[in-house]
Protein backbone atom coordinates (compact mmCIF):
# COMPACT_ATOMS: atom_id res chain seq x y z
CA UNK A 1 0.00 0.00 0.00
CA UNK A 2 1.24 3.29 -0.76
CA UNK A 3 1.62 6.17 0.95
CA UNK A 4 -0.72 8.45 -0.62
CA UNK A 5 -3.32 4.83 -0.26
CA UNK A 6 -2.64 4.71 3.88
CA UNK A 7 -3.57 8.67 4.20
CA UNK A 8 -6.66 7.95 2.41
CA UNK A 9 -7.75 5.23 4.67
CA UNK A 10 -6.86 6.91 7.47
CA UNK A 11 -8.78 9.94 6.71
CA UNK A 12 -11.46 7.66 5.96
CA UNK A 13 -11.44 5.69 9.44
CA UNK A 14 -11.28 8.84 11.58
CA UNK A 15 -14.28 9.95 9.95
CA UNK A 16 -14.40 11.65 6.53
CA UNK A 17 -17.01 10.68 4.60
CA UNK A 18 -15.08 11.05 1.33
CA UNK A 19 -11.22 12.75 0.22
CA UNK A 20 -9.35 13.77 -2.05
CA UNK A 21 -5.88 15.05 -2.89
CA UNK A 22 -5.14 17.87 -4.91
CA UNK A 23 -1.30 18.74 -6.25
CA UNK A 24 -0.13 22.46 -5.10
CA UNK A 25 0.19 23.31 -8.40
CA UNK A 26 -3.57 23.31 -9.29
CA UNK A 27 -3.63 26.10 -6.76
CA UNK A 28 -1.62 28.81 -9.39
CA UNK A 29 -3.12 31.69 -9.77
CA UNK A 30 -4.94 32.04 -6.51
CA UNK A 31 -5.16 34.98 -4.84
CA UNK A 32 -2.19 35.70 -2.02
CA UNK A 33 -4.33 36.10 0.44
CA UNK A 34 -6.59 32.61 -0.63
CA UNK A 35 -3.56 30.73 -1.63
CA UNK A 36 -2.19 27.69 0.95
CA UNK A 37 0.98 28.22 -0.39
CA UNK A 38 1.38 31.15 1.20
CA UNK A 39 0.86 28.70 4.35
CA UNK A 40 3.51 26.48 3.86
CA UNK A 41 5.59 27.77 1.32
CA UNK A 42 7.49 23.63 0.78
CA UNK A 43 3.91 22.31 0.84
CA UNK A 44 3.23 19.33 -2.10
CA UNK A 45 -0.24 18.28 -1.69
CA UNK A 46 -3.87 19.36 -0.11
CA UNK A 47 -5.58 16.58 1.12
CA UNK A 48 -9.60 17.73 1.22
CA UNK A 49 -12.23 16.08 3.18
CA UNK A 50 -15.78 15.59 2.92
CA UNK A 51 -17.81 15.79 6.09
CA UNK A 52 -21.49 14.98 5.80
CA UNK A 53 -24.34 16.78 7.56
CA UNK A 54 -27.76 14.34 8.27
CA UNK A 55 -30.04 14.91 5.92
CA UNK A 56 -32.11 14.40 9.03
CA UNK A 57 -30.62 17.87 10.85
CA UNK A 58 -32.69 19.51 7.79
CA UNK A 59 -35.86 17.81 8.75
CA UNK A 60 -37.15 19.79 11.90
CA UNK A 61 -36.48 23.18 9.80
CA UNK A 62 -38.55 21.73 6.77
CA UNK A 63 -41.42 21.27 9.12
CA UNK A 64 -40.95 23.65 11.21
CA UNK A 65 -40.61 22.42 14.44
CA UNK A 66 -37.03 22.27 15.03
CA UNK A 67 -34.39 24.52 14.28
CA UNK A 68 -31.27 24.60 16.11
CA UNK A 69 -30.45 21.02 15.24
CA UNK A 70 -29.11 22.02 12.28
CA UNK A 71 -26.70 25.01 13.46
CA UNK A 72 -25.69 22.56 15.91
CA UNK A 73 -25.09 19.27 14.68
CA UNK A 74 -24.87 20.11 11.06
CA UNK A 75 -22.99 23.54 11.13
CA UNK A 76 -21.54 24.78 14.61
CA UNK A 77 -20.73 20.86 15.78
CA UNK A 78 -18.96 19.91 12.41
CA UNK A 79 -17.06 22.98 12.13
CA UNK A 80 -15.92 23.50 15.38
CA UNK A 81 -15.59 19.93 16.84
CA UNK A 82 -15.86 16.92 14.90
CA UNK A 83 -13.92 17.72 11.90
CA UNK A 84 -10.79 19.40 13.61
CA UNK A 85 -10.79 16.46 15.36
CA UNK A 86 -10.40 14.35 12.39
CA UNK A 87 -7.82 16.85 10.28
CA UNK A 88 -5.55 17.48 13.37
CA UNK A 89 -5.36 13.05 13.96
CA UNK A 90 -4.78 13.17 10.42
CA UNK A 91 -2.26 15.69 9.97
CA UNK A 92 -0.77 13.61 13.50
CA UNK A 93 -0.75 10.21 10.95
CA UNK A 94 1.35 12.12 8.46
CA UNK A 95 3.92 14.08 10.92
CA UNK A 96 4.32 10.51 12.96
CA UNK A 97 5.90 9.54 8.64
CA UNK A 98 8.14 12.84 8.69
CA UNK A 99 6.13 15.42 6.56
CA UNK A 100 4.74 18.34 8.12
CA UNK A 101 1.00 19.15 7.90
CA UNK A 102 -0.99 21.87 8.50
CA UNK A 103 -4.19 20.89 10.22
CA UNK A 104 -7.42 23.10 8.76
CA UNK A 105 -10.95 22.04 9.74
CA UNK A 106 -14.20 24.48 8.02
CA UNK A 107 -13.12 27.50 9.95
CA UNK A 108 -10.66 30.31 9.60
CA UNK A 109 -11.78 32.82 12.01
CA UNK A 110 -8.82 35.54 11.81
CA UNK A 111 -8.51 35.81 8.37
CA UNK A 112 -7.96 39.16 6.79
CA UNK A 113 -10.48 39.30 3.73
CA UNK A 114 -14.13 39.36 4.33
CA UNK A 115 -17.07 37.40 2.71
CA UNK A 116 -16.41 39.24 -0.43
CA UNK A 117 -12.84 38.96 -0.69
CA UNK A 118 -11.50 42.74 0.36
CA UNK A 119 -8.69 43.49 3.19
CA UNK A 120 -10.66 44.45 6.68
CA UNK A 121 -9.39 47.61 7.16
CA UNK A 122 -7.60 48.32 10.41
CA UNK A 123 -7.32 43.90 10.91
CA UNK A 124 -3.63 43.43 10.10
CA UNK A 125 -0.31 43.96 8.19
CA UNK A 126 1.87 41.77 6.11
CA UNK A 127 5.30 40.74 8.36
CA UNK A 128 7.45 41.63 5.77
CA UNK A 129 7.15 43.03 2.06
CA UNK A 130 5.47 40.47 -0.62
CA UNK A 131 3.85 38.24 2.05
CA UNK A 132 -0.05 38.18 2.10
CA UNK A 133 -1.96 39.83 5.12
CA UNK A 134 -2.52 37.35 8.16
CA UNK A 135 -4.59 35.31 8.48
CA UNK A 136 -4.68 33.99 4.45
CA UNK A 137 -8.31 32.49 3.89
CA UNK A 138 -7.71 28.92 1.83
CA UNK A 139 -10.79 28.70 -0.11
CA UNK A 140 -12.11 25.68 0.94
CA UNK A 141 -14.90 24.71 -2.46
CA UNK A 142 -12.29 25.70 -4.60
CA UNK A 143 -10.00 23.48 -2.90
CA UNK A 144 -12.52 20.50 -2.97
CA UNK A 145 -13.01 20.91 -6.32
CA UNK A 146 -9.25 21.02 -7.19
CA UNK A 147 -8.68 17.59 -4.97
CA UNK A 148 -11.70 16.13 -7.66
CA UNK A 149 -14.79 15.51 -5.15
CA UNK A 150 -16.83 17.73 -7.29
CA UNK A 151 -18.56 20.39 -8.41
CA UNK A 152 -19.10 23.97 -7.51
CA UNK A 153 -23.23 24.60 -8.11
CA UNK A 154 -25.18 27.50 -9.05
CA UNK A 155 -25.69 28.56 -5.54
CA UNK A 156 -21.90 28.79 -4.86
CA UNK A 157 -22.59 25.71 -2.45
CA UNK A 158 -20.19 22.50 -3.18
CA UNK A 159 -21.69 19.44 -4.58
CA UNK A 160 -20.41 15.79 -4.25
CA UNK A 161 -22.12 12.74 -6.22
CA UNK A 162 -22.44 11.11 -2.82
CA UNK A 163 -24.23 13.98 -0.71
CA UNK A 164 -25.10 16.78 -3.11
CA UNK A 165 -24.82 19.99 -1.16
CA UNK A 166 -24.61 18.13 2.50
CA UNK A 167 -20.96 18.72 3.74
CA UNK A 168 -18.86 20.66 4.78
CA UNK A 169 -15.27 20.82 4.48
CA UNK A 170 -11.74 20.31 6.21
CA UNK A 171 -8.36 20.36 4.48
CA UNK A 172 -4.59 19.02 5.65
CA UNK A 173 -1.89 20.96 3.79
CA UNK A 174 1.34 19.09 3.44
CA UNK A 175 4.93 18.44 2.66
CA UNK A 176 4.11 15.02 1.47
CA UNK A 177 4.20 14.66 -2.38
CA UNK A 178 0.78 12.55 -2.34
CA UNK A 179 -0.89 10.96 -5.43
CA UNK A 180 -3.22 13.34 -6.73
CA UNK A 181 -7.00 12.82 -8.12
CA UNK A 182 -8.43 13.51 -11.29
CA UNK A 183 -10.80 16.96 -11.60
CA UNK A 184 -14.27 15.32 -10.64
CA UNK A 185 -15.40 14.64 -14.37
CA UNK A 186 -18.11 12.20 -13.10
CA UNK A 187 -22.48 12.38 -14.59
CA UNK A 188 -23.29 16.40 -14.03
CA UNK A 189 -24.59 17.38 -11.19
CA UNK A 190 -25.74 20.69 -11.57
CA UNK A 191 -27.93 21.23 -14.57
CA UNK A 192 -28.67 24.78 -13.47
CA UNK A 193 -32.39 24.46 -13.13
CA UNK A 194 -31.89 27.22 -10.78
CA UNK A 195 -34.20 26.25 -7.88
CA UNK A 196 -31.64 27.70 -5.52
CA UNK A 197 -32.65 31.05 -6.88
CA UNK A 198 -36.41 30.22 -7.01
CA UNK A 199 -36.38 29.06 -3.10
CA UNK A 200 -33.82 31.51 -1.52
CA UNK A 201 -35.71 33.20 0.93
CA UNK A 202 -33.52 36.25 0.77
CA UNK A 203 -33.36 36.58 -3.32
CA UNK A 204 -29.63 36.28 -2.09
CA UNK A 205 -28.88 34.40 -5.61
CA UNK A 206 -28.87 35.56 -9.07
CA UNK A 207 -30.66 34.44 -12.16
CA UNK A 208 -28.92 36.49 -14.76
CA UNK A 209 -25.65 37.77 -13.15
CA UNK A 210 -22.51 34.77 -12.69
CA UNK A 211 -18.91 34.53 -11.21
CA UNK A 212 -16.48 32.60 -13.76
CA UNK A 213 -12.68 31.23 -12.72
CA UNK A 214 -10.37 29.08 -13.99
CA UNK A 215 -9.40 26.65 -11.77
CA UNK A 216 -6.67 24.41 -12.96
CA UNK A 217 -7.96 25.04 -16.63
CA UNK A 218 -11.25 24.49 -16.47
CA UNK A 219 -13.88 27.27 -16.26
CA UNK A 220 -15.98 27.23 -13.69
CA UNK A 221 -19.34 29.79 -12.81
CA UNK A 222 -21.89 30.24 -10.03
CA UNK A 223 -24.25 32.46 -9.17
CA UNK A 224 -23.63 35.99 -8.40
CA UNK A 225 -24.55 36.45 -4.43
CA UNK A 226 -25.94 39.43 -2.42
CA UNK A 227 -23.71 38.74 0.56
CA UNK A 228 -25.69 41.29 2.63
CA UNK A 229 -29.05 39.92 1.45
CA UNK A 230 -27.73 36.11 2.70
CA UNK A 231 -26.36 37.04 5.84
CA UNK A 232 -29.70 38.43 6.78
CA UNK A 233 -31.91 35.74 4.96
CA UNK A 234 -29.47 33.15 6.78
CA UNK A 235 -30.76 34.18 10.39
CA UNK A 236 -34.50 34.17 8.93
CA UNK A 237 -34.16 38.62 8.70
CA UNK A 238 -35.09 40.98 6.69
CA UNK A 239 -35.04 44.87 6.22
CA UNK A 240 -37.93 46.23 8.54
CA UNK A 241 -40.94 47.83 6.10
CA UNK A 242 -43.07 50.65 7.58
CA UNK A 243 -46.01 49.37 9.84
CA UNK A 244 -44.44 46.16 10.41
CA UNK A 245 -45.32 44.91 13.79
CA UNK A 246 -42.03 43.24 14.79
CA UNK A 247 -38.72 45.57 14.68
CA UNK A 248 -36.09 43.85 16.88
CA UNK A 249 -35.82 40.55 15.79
CA UNK A 250 -32.22 41.91 15.56
CA UNK A 251 -30.54 45.34 16.07
CA UNK A 252 -30.47 47.89 13.56
CA UNK A 253 -27.80 47.31 10.11
CA UNK A 254 -27.06 50.49 8.78
CA UNK A 255 -29.53 52.58 10.90
CA UNK A 256 -31.88 50.43 9.44
CA UNK A 257 -34.38 48.38 11.71
CA UNK A 258 -34.42 44.49 11.10
CA UNK A 259 -37.90 42.19 11.33
CA UNK A 260 -38.43 38.51 10.72
CA UNK A 261 -38.97 37.02 7.37
CA UNK A 262 -41.66 34.82 6.46
CA UNK A 263 -39.48 32.09 7.06
CA UNK A 264 -38.36 32.43 10.70
CA UNK A 265 -41.09 31.54 13.55
CA UNK A 266 -39.26 33.42 16.13
CA UNK A 267 -39.76 37.51 17.77
CA UNK A 268 -36.53 37.51 17.65
CA UNK A 269 -33.43 35.65 16.75
CA UNK A 270 -32.12 33.16 18.84
CA UNK A 271 -28.53 33.09 20.54
CA UNK A 272 -25.90 31.46 18.68
CA UNK A 273 -25.14 28.14 18.72
CA UNK A 274 -21.18 27.20 18.98
CA UNK A 275 -20.45 31.02 17.02
CA UNK A 276 -21.54 30.25 13.82
CA UNK A 277 -24.52 32.00 14.21
CA UNK A 278 -28.21 31.38 13.73
CA UNK A 279 -29.18 29.02 10.42
CA UNK A 280 -32.58 29.66 10.15
CA UNK A 281 -33.27 29.56 6.96
CA UNK A 282 -31.94 26.08 6.62
CA UNK A 283 -30.41 26.54 3.54
CA UNK A 284 -33.77 26.49 2.03
CA UNK A 285 -32.87 27.51 -1.72
CA UNK A 286 -29.11 26.81 -1.77
CA UNK A 287 -29.55 23.01 0.19
CA UNK A 288 -32.71 22.44 0.60
CA UNK A 289 -33.95 23.27 -3.04
CA UNK A 290 -31.40 21.87 -4.33
CA UNK A 291 -30.92 18.40 -2.84
CA UNK A 292 -34.45 18.12 -3.61
CA UNK A 293 -33.79 18.69 -7.19
CA UNK A 294 -30.64 16.33 -7.25
CA UNK A 295 -33.09 13.53 -5.61
CA UNK A 296 -35.34 13.91 -7.99
CA UNK A 297 -33.26 12.98 -10.69
CA UNK A 298 -31.54 9.91 -9.13
CA UNK A 299 -28.23 11.38 -9.39
CA UNK A 300 -26.71 11.15 -5.84
CA UNK A 301 -25.14 7.65 -4.13
CA UNK A 302 -26.54 8.28 -0.93
CA UNK A 303 -29.82 7.21 -0.93
CA UNK A 304 -33.46 7.63 0.88
CA UNK A 305 -36.67 5.15 1.19
CA UNK A 306 -38.86 8.79 1.14
CA UNK A 307 -38.56 12.01 -0.64
CA UNK A 308 -37.25 14.30 1.67
CA UNK A 309 -40.49 16.81 0.99
CA UNK A 310 -43.32 15.45 2.03
CA UNK A 311 -45.63 18.08 2.93
CA UNK A 312 -46.12 21.59 1.55
CA UNK A 313 -43.39 24.53 2.60
CA UNK A 314 -45.24 26.43 5.32
CA UNK A 315 -44.94 30.13 5.68
CA UNK A 316 -45.34 33.09 8.54
CA UNK A 317 -47.66 35.30 8.13
CA UNK A 318 -46.04 38.57 10.17
CA UNK A 319 -48.50 41.08 9.08
CA UNK A 320 -49.92 41.63 12.35
CA UNK A 321 -49.02 40.03 16.06
CA UNK A 322 -51.31 37.02 17.28
CA UNK A 323 -53.58 38.43 20.03
CA UNK A 324 -54.07 37.18 23.40
CA UNK A 325 -55.21 33.16 22.82
CA UNK A 326 -54.87 33.44 19.05
CA UNK A 327 -53.01 30.69 17.69
CA UNK A 328 -49.00 31.90 17.35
Amino acid sequence: MTFTEKVKKRALQLGADAVGIAPIERFAGAPVQMDPRQIMPEAKSVIVMAFRFMRGSLRGIEEGTFFSNYSAMGYGGLTYLYIPLVVINLARFIEDAGYEAFPMGHQSDWRAIDNAGVLRPGYSRPVRAGKPAPDVMVHLRIAAFLAGLGEIGYSKVFLTPQFGPRQRLGIVITEAELKPDPIYNGPKLCNRCLACVKECPAGAISATETVRVTLAGHLVEWGKLDLEACTLGLQGARYAEEGDPVTDYLPPVKGKKIAPNRYSPFYRKPPNVYKTGTAICGGKGCLRACLISLEKRNVLHNKFKMPFRRRTPWEIDWSHLPEQGEEK
